[in-house]
């Protein structure tokens, strides 16, 4: 059974980083097709942030994000990351890593992943 774990989340001032992390049990993230970040902030609905294709580092983003953010891998720790910059209150919410197992073109769209991790809250303070 496959189970993805979020960590890095936290109560953060406005304008500062942080760093989320995502490791996988049952199942390496390095053999999924591709893997991505999502989030839900209060009272909203799940909202795409970033994908990327584990092997040939494809990325895709999302809208909201404007080049604050930046999703990769680490091979060796098995690990998918999402750096944030420039953190606004906006970008409060419940940060959810996923991943799916068809190939093709990186997709947005929540229901085309697969395996959901439980969430970590980042909470930015203006």
């Amino acid at each position: 059974q496959v189970q993805l774990v979020e960590s890095g989340g936290g109560l953060v001032q406005a304008g500062t980083s942080l760093r989320l992390s995502c490791t996988a049990s049952g199942r390496p993230l390095s053999a999924h097709a591709a893997v991505a970040w999502f989030r839900q902030g209060p009272g909203k609905e799940r909202e795409f942030v970033a994908a990327i294709r584990w092997r040939g580092d494809t990325t895709l983003y999302g809208d909201s994000i404007q080049d604050r953010f930046t999703i990769s891998t680490d091979s060796a720790k098995n690990t998918l990351y999402l750096q944030m910059n420039g953190l606004k209150h906006d970008d409060t919410a419940v940060y959810y890593c996923s991943a799916r197992n068809s190939f093709g073109p990186l997709r947005s769209q929540a229901g085309a992943y697969t395996y959901w991790g439980q969430g970590t809250q980042v909470t930015v303070s203006s």
